[in-house]
């Protein structure tokens, strides 16, 4: 009897970058936004299921998109209603993702723009195949 596997794997085609600051997350967009001349704006809440046969936890989202490359951009909380979006990185308090293509010198010049926002401690790209809970960011 022959047996074959089915391997799966995600593919996680987007960028990731942990933000820790102590601010609001209105307040930080808000900053981002005038600093990196962005437009985020609040989207409904991201409904995710964390743990099994139980609520589903709730996370503060912003969009933006960058109509030229049709990139788009996603600042998410990582604290929830009811725990931690990606729960290996409790000392990020949030995460920008960017979706579709973006240039590496686009990105860099992202990342350091974050960085010089004095209220954001740190700014810092995150590879996503390195996080064990993964499947949380697909949405």
């Amino acid at each position: 009897m022959n047996r074959k596997f089915l391997k799966f794997e995600i593919d996680l085609d987007f960028v990731l970058i942990a933000v820790t600051t102590s601010l609001k997350d209105y307040r930080i967009c808000y900053l981002i936004n005038r600093y990196l001349h962005f437009n985020f704006i609040k989207a409904t809440d991201l409904s995710v299921d964390i743990y099994q046969a139980s609520a589903p936890v709730y996370f503060s989202i912003y969009t933006y998109n960058w109509e030229a490359s049709e990139t788009d951009f996603f600042f998410i909380a990582n604290k929830g209603s009811d725990g931690y979006l990606i729960p290996e990185m409790k000392k990020a308090d949030y995460f920008l993702m960017i979706k579709n293509y973006i240039d590496d010198a686009d990105l860099e010049k992202i990342i350091s723009a974050l960085n010089r926002i004095p209220e954001i401690v740190a700014a810092v790209k995150i590879d996503p195949k390195k996080i064990k809970s993964r499947e949380n960011l697909l949405f």
